[in-house]
């Protein structure tokens, strides 16, 4: 069957397209990386989803980390979530983007080295982060926690996808390049401008280093890129893979091309604009937060439209979707996608926003599509190729049915009982008794709540991953069956300088028949909305108002935000109180822009599994930190956090200290010349003897050079700066 049979739209390319009596000349298909790529999915698949399986059940059993510093929920976190986005789907983006896009094009990839530099590539760049990050190696931006070696890595093998594909669409023999086409080339640009924007730092050692922003700034920035890589890496080069293989295992043409071109122009442009609603009754500028929650709820046209193009291009195959497993996984795909594209614009409108942001709803959210878009998907392709690249059958259908029931009922236990925590929580937060006080003041009593939902979820996450080793299996014993076909074999007319008869001079058919116009378009698109975001807020004073009290982090307070940040207990704890009674009433005055200027990078959070702590310098004493640190559950009965013993023993890194002291100040903290050299030692010793002072109050002995210290003192000194006697020691540099 041709692919230009079932890809087609209804204005099919007309006669003459190629030139009149073109060479028909021979070709062949580039399976081999296709295969690559198919086997690091299923691999990486399994790896990712076992990760988050450890962290989901070290929620309800937090000893399941074997109190071993590296498996701790902070540091295995974000190791799962690099791991399913880029390891699992980015490995399934790239497996169907380089199978289709050959056959879209008809050409070979424009470079075999190339694309196996971005294999290999790839992957040391997946087995980079799955060392580094259970090491503590973050910059603790949620999807960028990778460091600065790494993130160099990724935008080299990033610039070489994008040439590989270019490469390709340029000797292309056909000349209209194909919905899923531009969804691929939106893809390869807008990562390129999110992951570089983003991960603007300073380096301070090879394994650390400093965000060029600060606070608001840089939360507005974090969360442009953080909604924009859901946009740009999970969603739009998987619609350009619903373009294409759902039509092709469905034997039948898109539903509607004048559709896909209004899907494709109106989610590029309209997307970039929603990051801000992830930061609403944030600290960011009130004409930021309206913007974000305006083309967030924009959004809902655009991706509905995409939605209903897939699943009515199945009209009159609904017989075949019953017997195909691939074509199963493929609906509840673009219907899970159809789901979250509408609930995340009604979790941007601000009402809605107040209950759910900070809980369990959006972890759902994000879920829905995760699972169901992305996971089935690449279920789906996977299924779809193993057959085709071995040139056999499918080894047990009812196996891959199996594997879709299996998933499906994983997929309805892991959400749903999230759906019901997130709720939970944000009405117990809320609650107030007829007296006017918090009806649960004490917030291990919505935790200890929502319990049974924590383990729910991992019996729903124990049975997805079930599937996925079911699906492993029925591929290894389909490849067995089978004789892999490295080339494939293709014949077309190269393409020739004429046009066809039948274009209209300046519709979409002929931008589709310029790629290099169609691309500054593109780009065009896409960066409008970020800069109408991101500039002002670097450009207009007022958008990020100062506070007097406001003073830089002392020595030793830097050294504890850094094990802070390096325990990855951001991914538990906000440091962002919003002006709502209940959380005032709760945690304290309500945060300031200006409280944050000197936070590099931003630790704002955005999921509380533990309360917020912005406001906790001074609230307990030295001791009961110490004690907390060493074990919740002494202080906090019924707490679900880890432990951190070795805070206890492991020595401060002060022979680092100049270096990070130099680097925050070329980022805009205004340390004095020349303060690292002595005075920020002399600091650090004198606020760490205080703090040890303390702990004999509390009957703990405690050395001045462990990181306990250091952690105390950070933890001692939030929210402090606007208070009438700040806790922290004042030190040279805050003077």
């Amino acid at each position: 069957m041709s692919e230009a049979l079932v890809l087609k739209s209804p204005a099919t390319p007309a006669k003459g397209a190629r030139g009149s009596g073109a060479q028909v000349e021979t070709f062949k298909y580039d399976n081999s990386i296709v295969r690559a790529f198919a086997i690091a999915t299923v691999v990486w698949g399994i790896v990712g989803m076992a990760a988050g399986l450890l962290v989901a059940t070290q929620l309800f059993w937090p000893a399941a980390n074997l109190n071993l510093q590296f498996i701790t929920f902070g540091r295995v976190r974000p190791v799962h979530t690099n791991a399913v986005i880029f390891a699992f789907v980015g490995n399934g983006m790239f497996m169907g983007i380089y199978y289709s896009l050959q056959r879209l094009c008809k050409a070979r990839m424009f470079s075999d080295g190339l694309s196996w530099i971005n294999f290999w590539g790839w992957q040391a760049i997946i087995v980079a982060a799955a060392i580094t990050l259970p090491m503590g190696f973050t910059s603790s931006k949620e999807y960028a926690e990778l460091e600065w070696p790494i993130d160099i890595a990724i935008a080299v093998v990033w610039v070489i996808f994008t040439v590989n594909l270019f490469g390709t669409i340029l000797k292309r023999r056909e000349r209209h390049m194909y919905v899923a086409i531009w969804f691929y080339i939106a893809t390869a640009l807008t990562v390129a401008v999110l992951h570089i924007v983003n991960s603007m730092e300073v380096p301070v050692t090879m394994w650390k280093s400093y965000s060029v922003y600060a606070g608001v700034q840089d939360a507005l920035v974090q969360w442009w890129y953080g909604h924009n890589a859901v946009a740009f890496f999970l969603t739009t080069p998987y619609l350009g893979l619903m373009y294409y293989f759902l039509p092709k295992a469905a034997n039948r043409p898109v539903f509607s091309y004048r559709l896909s071109i209004i899907h494709f122009w109106a989610l590029i442009f309209i997307y970039i604009w929603a990051g801000p609603h992830h930061l609403l009754y944030t600290a960011l500028p009130d004409w930021a937060q309206s913007l974000g929650m305006v083309f967030s709820i924009m959004l809902i046209a655009p991706s509905w439209g995409g939605m209903l193009n897939g699943l009515l291009t199945l009209r009159g195959a609904w017989d075949k979707v019953r017997q195909d497993p691939m074509l199963k996984f493929m609906v509840v795909a673009v219907t899970a996608y159809g789901m979250a594209t509408l609930e995340g614009p009604t979790l941007a409108i601000k009402s809605v926003n107040a209950l759910s942001h900070y809980t369990n709803w959006t972890v759902a959210h994000v879920h829905t599509g995760a699972l169901g878009w992305n996971g089935f998907l690449t279920f789906s392709m996977l299924y779809y190729l193993f057959p085709r690249l071995y040139n056999t059958k499918l080894w047990s259908t009812k196996l891959a049915n199996y594997h879709f029931w299996i998933a499906l009922l994983g997929m309805v236990f892991y959400v749903v009982p999230l759906y019901v925590a997130g709720v939970t929580e944000g009405l117990m937060w809320k609650q107030f008794n007829k007296d006017g006080f918090l009806q649960y003041p004490n917030f291990l009593e919505v935790v200890q709540s929502i319990l049974p939902m924590y383990m729910l979820r991992a019996v729903g996450g124990t049975l997805y991953i079930s599937g996925t080793v079911l699906m492993a299996f029925n591929l290894y014993k389909t490849a067995r069956s089978g004789k892999f076909v490295p080339e494939q074999e293709a014949q077309a007319a190269p393409l020739t300088r004429e046009g066809g008869t039948g274009d209209r001079p300046w519709g979409h058919r002929w931008l589709e028949a310029k790629p290099l116009t169609f691309t500054v378009l593109t780009v065009v698109a896409v960066l409008v909305g970020g800069l109408v975001e991101v500039i002002p807020m670097w450009l207009v004073k007022q958008n990020v108002p100062t506070i007097a009290s406001v003073k830089p982090y002392s020595p030793l307070e830097v050294l504890g935000r850094d094990i802070y940040i390096r325990e990855g207990c951001l991914g538990c704890h906000s440091q962002m109180i919003r002006p709502f009674r209940s959380e005032t009433e709760r945690y304290g005055e309500y945060s300031k822009a200006g409280e944050f200027v000197y936070d590099h990078p931003f630790t704002w959070g955005s999921k509380r599994t533990g309360p917020d702590l912005h406001r906790v310098g001074g609230k307990y004493p030295d001791a009961w930190h110490y004690n907390h640190m060493d074990d919740p559950r002494s202080v906090s009965p019924g707490s679900i956090m880890p432990r951190y013993p070795w805070l206890l023993t492991q020595k401060l890194d002060i022979p680092s200290l100049p270096a990070r002291l130099k680097a925050l100040r070329s980022v805009g903290v205004p340390y004095p010349v020349g303060y690292e050299n002595g005075p920020a030692q002399k600091d650090l010793e004198a606020q760490a003897a205080k703090i040890v002072l303390n702990l004999k109050v509390g009957s703990v002995t405690a050395s001045t050079n462990r990181e306990i210290i250091a952690v105390i003192g950070y933890l001692q000194r939030l929210g402090t700066d606007i208070k009438a006697t700040p806790v922290a020691t004042v030190t040279t540099a805050a003077k």
